[in-house]
């Protein structure tokens, strides 16, 4: 289709992550986590420590990065720094906000489901104009 953004295909890609240290966790052992030869991690740990820049940093990061197809961020990190995460438009990486342990999820910050439900009432006014 004309217009569409293409989606480059990867043999391997990978998922980064964005969360506290008991998220990060889980994922790393379930064998998410990478450290390239530059010592370049794909997740970033988040603690009472870590300044809204890092997290800009970060994210700003792994979402330029070529080899990330996801990035993972603890909805409660995305409402830090909401305006880059409402801002990003780009298919590839997906950006998914999940809950953390200390965090419950609230699906009305949850910038996915809100452009989900844009969508869905933007086609049903225009099935209504047929």
């Amino acid at each position: 289709m004309a217009g569409r953004p293409s989606i480059p295909t990867i043999s391997s890609a990978l998922i980064a992550i964005i969360a506290d240290e008991d998220t990060v966790t889980g994922f790393l052992l379930a064998g998410v986590g990478n450290v390239d030869l530059r010592k370049k991690t794909n997740y970033l740990i988040i603690d009472n420590k870590t300044t809204v820049k890092q997290i800009e940093d970060a994210f700003k990061e792994f979402t330029t990065r070529e080899d990330i197809a996801i990035v993972l961020i603890s909805q409660y990190v995305a409402n830090m720094i909401r305006f880059l995460v409402d801002s990003y438009n780009r298919p590839v990486p997906a950006i998914l906000e999940i809950p953390s342990k200390d965090h419950p999820y609230d699906p009305a910050h949850d910038s996915v489901l809100s452009r989900v439900k844009y969508l869905f009432s933007a086609e049903s006014v225009a099935s209504d104009r047929r």
